[in-house]
């Protein structure tokens, strides 16, 4: 058995879920952990000066809870699959050349260093302030964003983050998201595929 940890990080709203989602009803064996699904109670979220709720930070994440989940996966991929309901496909010969696939989906996997340095493959969907801006006032959010929300933290805690992740990190593919989902797909499905198949035939 072998795996592969795949990172699909992004700007709020750039697609990366779509994306993730998409990748996962692609390749056999694998499944998604989203960073989403590891914030603070609202409660506990620090507030700044201007009263915005600080979410676009490492410290409003449950960041041990979230590479708990990660180290299960790791342990034994087959059972992480089953006990979410997901049954894993034998799509090789032999069980050792078999690949199972964890996708990490979130706006901040890679300004995370003990997460960061599980990737093996790390993409990141990139889309321009005023996209980005529409598609966030589309959205609804539970609590909903206070008035200059986006202008007052979002935007500049992307710019920040991002900048961050830049000075740290390496070896990640920028993904334009105003390209068509079946594009990013294909272009990030293939790259993937290859480093299966490469994993497959590595002794």
């Amino acid at each position: 058995m072998k795996t592969l940890v795949v990172g699909v990080g992004g700007t709020t709203n750039g697609g990366k879920t779509t994306l993730s989602k998409s990748l996962h009803e692609q390749i056999p064996n694998s499944c998604i952990i989203a960073q989403d699904s590891f914030f603070k109670d609202d409660s506990v979220v620090p507030v700044d000066s201007n009263g915005f709720k600080q979410y676009d930070m490492l410290d409003a994440l449950l960041m041990d809870k979230m590479m708990s989940e990660i180290e299960s996966w790791q342990r034994d991929p087959e059972s992480f699959l089953r006990g979410r309901g997901l049954t894993s496909e034998h799509t090789t010969p032999s069980v050792d050349e078999e690949v199972f696939v964890l996708i990490v989906e979130g706006f901040l996997i890679f300004n995370y260093r003990p997460l960061n340095e599980l990737f093996d493959k790390r993409y990141f969907m990139e889309i321009p302030y005023d996209v980005c801006k529409m598609r966030r006032s589309s959205r609804v959010y539970t609590p909903p964003d206070p008035p200059g929300y986006f202008d007052g933290h979002v935007w500049p805690m992307y710019l920040k983050n991002h900048q961050e992740m830049e000075s740290m990190v390496s070896e990640i593919v920028f993904l334009d998201g105003l390209k068509s989902k079946d594009e990013l797909l294909a272009s990030v499905y293939e790259d993937v595929s290859q480093e299966i198949k490469r994993l497959r035939e590595k002794d």
